[in-house]
């Protein structure tokens, strides 16, 4: 049994004979009557009764409202496979550490999705170890995070640089320095993430090299607090400039002379010759056409 002699079946109830049914399916009348005898012999039941009228068996009957739903779902199927071949449907799922995650995505996934919605897409957030671990386990397709550790089971794509900044009370003593260095955050409370953000990570080492400890440090472990608890005096911290613009009332930021420029942003994916679906295909031109634009 196959959905040719299925679909011939039911054109011929529909038009209630034999030959009009070869006219429809652009068929021989003799192909018609092989895939009814086909068909027959692959259930063992007779479905049709020949004669002046053209009749369902009780068994044609049941074939007949059983087999309508099978050809629906499997138009369905059919056109569902052929949307994903598109990259029209499909499930993305992709990492994000922050700030991008918070203050760039949603600019570009939902013009995405307007185009795309029956495409599905998941999203994990967390800093790129986490992620990079992820990728590896095959719980995320790709992700958007600072560079690996390491690179023999992955490709990172370059794409922009976070720049970074010193954010402050408006009443702290840096306040109205016209030039910050990092010698100068010596002895000052220093509000950071937790030991494997990258964003503490590079500014650690940065204080090291150049003269800035010792310090204090005072850990909070999401990124998108910190400019809070500056602005309730808890100390100072450095953060990316694009979750500070404009700067909360009651702070200042500053530029720091001698920090390197901030953390490379990229796209992190498993070595060339995995595949993509096209939906996940759409989505990194999207990506890269977004982030590239920051």
């Amino acid at each position: 049994m196959d959905l040719r002699t299925i679909k011939t079946f039911q054109t011929i109830v529909k038009l209630g004979s034999f030959q009009r049914a070869a006219d429809e399916l652009q068929y021989g009348q003799s192909t018609i009557t092989m895939h009814i005898q086909k068909l027959e012999m692959d259930l063992g039941v007779k479905l049709l009764e020949r004669g002046k009228k053209l009749r369902l068996t009780e068994a044609g009957r049941l074939f007949h409202e059983k087999s309508d739903l099978l050809l629906k779902d499997y138009a369905f199927l059919s056109n569902t496979m052929n949307e994903f071949i598109k990259g029209e449907t499909g499930v993305i799922r992709f990492g994000a550490m922050e700030p991008t995650a918070s203050y760039r995505l949603p600019q570009i996934l939902g013009p995405f999705l307007q185009q795309y919605p029956k495409v599905q897409i998941s999203i994990q957030i967390g800093n790129t170890t986490v992620l990079s671990q992820m990728l590896a386990d095959d719980e995320i397709d790709l992700a958007i995070c600072t560079t690996p550790e390491s690179g023999l089971s992955s490709t990172f794509e370059p794409l922009f640089i976070e720049e970074l900044g010193l954010l402050i009370p408006e009443n702290h003593s840096l306040a109205g320095k016209e030039h910050i260095y990092l010698h100068d955050l010596q002895n000052e409370t220093l509000l950071i993430t937790t030991s494997v953000c990258p964003y503490r990570k590079k500014l650690e080492s940065c204080l090291l090299e150049k003269g800035g400890s010792p310090y204090t440090g005072m850990e909070i472990g999401n990124m998108a607090a910190l400019k809070y608890y500056v602005q309730a005096n808890f100390g100072v911290a450095v953060v990316p400039l694009i979750t500070v613009l404009p700067p909360p009332a009651g702070t200042v930021l500053k530029n720091i002379q001698d920090l390197d420029s901030g953390l490379v942003t990229g796209i992190l994916k498993k070595q060339e010759g995995s595949l993509f679906s096209s939906a996940v295909e759409k989505l990194l031109d999207a990506l890269k056409v977004g982030l590239l634009a920051v």
